[in-house]
């Protein structure tokens, strides 16, 4: 590990104390390093694992680099274990296991899709709509839900509603199942397949919300942290990435209560062909959303 950094060891006798390192130069060292191996944002992450090694936050960090404070010894070897692992480009939030979204922070890792930025505005849509009906207790579905992280910010922040988030995967259902407990554990999490769950609920459900594998099969990412991390279930979507648009569509289609809506995740090139997928089923005024990049990402429609 000798590209790793050395962490700017303070010169001081040893009788005064234990030995501590330069806060500024470990960050300067450990950016430098994920820099080199091709780290998008080296700075920040640098910034991140270091809060989560000396168990702090990110704006103390900043504080102690800028005011020339030290890192004690167990956290730098911490924090340098923590670099030697992102510097093979593991998912920052595997090495932490945890994900924020929204106001939540989420439990992550090897298994569950990692909750992205751009689907905090995705949700948004659905909890205005929950937001907006007269019913007492409006009932929402999140389909394909992962980590949890729509089923649960729908639930949390709409608390007047009666959620359920329905997953399949083997591999991600104990991190639902995980974030549910820790988020007090309302929503109704269902173990089944987005194409056909949730009979017994047909025409009573007033938001469906969905950030289903939408990547085609033949483009594969190219960020290591998605293609060697996230799973394959979680991401491709057949020969044009709207396998499971299509089957949810039709799930849709069925538990929604006219007026219903509809929300779907997507890529930025596919806002068109989900739309078409949408018109065709019968669902009205199909219509994407970009999100705050400029890129379109969000499709809704009403039943």
């Amino acid at each position: 590990m000798s590209d790793l950094p050395s962490g700017g060891r303070e010169a001081q006798p040893a009788s005064d104390g234990p030995v501590t390192f330069a806060a500024d130069r470990l960050l300067r060292e450990s950016a430098a390093a994920l820099g080199a191996a091709g780290v998008p944002t080296p700075q920040v992450d640098a910034e991140l694992l270091l809060a989560w090694a000396t168990d702090t936050s990110r704006g103390a960090v900043q504080a102690r680099a800028l005011t020339g404070g030290a890192i004690a010894s167990e956290h730098v070897e911490r924090f340098r274990h923590a670099i030697a692992r992102r510097t093979t480009r593991e998912p920052l939030q595997h090495i932490t296991g945890e994900a924020h979204f929204r106001a939540l922070t989420l439990a992550v890792g090897p298994g569950v899709f990692v909750p992205r930025p751009e689907t905090e505005g995705v949700v948004q849509f659905g909890i205005d709509a929950l937001r907006a009906t007269a019913l007492p207790a409006p009932v929402a579905v999140d389909l394909g839900s992962g980590s949890g992280a729509i089923a649960i910010a729908m639930d949390t922040e709409v608390p007047n509603a009666v959620v359920y988030a329905v997953e399949r995967s083997t591999g991600a259902l104990p991190w639902t199942r995980r974030n549910v407990e820790a988020h007090g554990g309302t929503v109704r999490l269902v173990e089944g397949d987005l194409a056909d769950a949730l009979p017994e609920l047909d025409g009573t459900v007033s938001v469906v919300v969905s950030n289903p594998p939408y990547v085609p099969d033949d483009m594969v990412p190219v960020d290591p942290e998605v293609r060697d991390h996230d799973p394959s279930l979680a991401l491709y979507g057949g020969a044009d990435g709207l396998d499971a648009v299509r089957a949810l569509t039709e799930t849709a289609w069925r538990l929604l209560v006219p007026g219903g809506l509809l929300v779907v995740e997507h890529a930025e090139q596919q806002g068109a062909d989900v739309r078409a997928v949408l018109a065709a089923r019968g669902f009205r005024s199909p219509e994407t959303h970009v999100d705050l990049t400029g890129r379109d990402r969000t499709t809704t429609a009403t039943r």
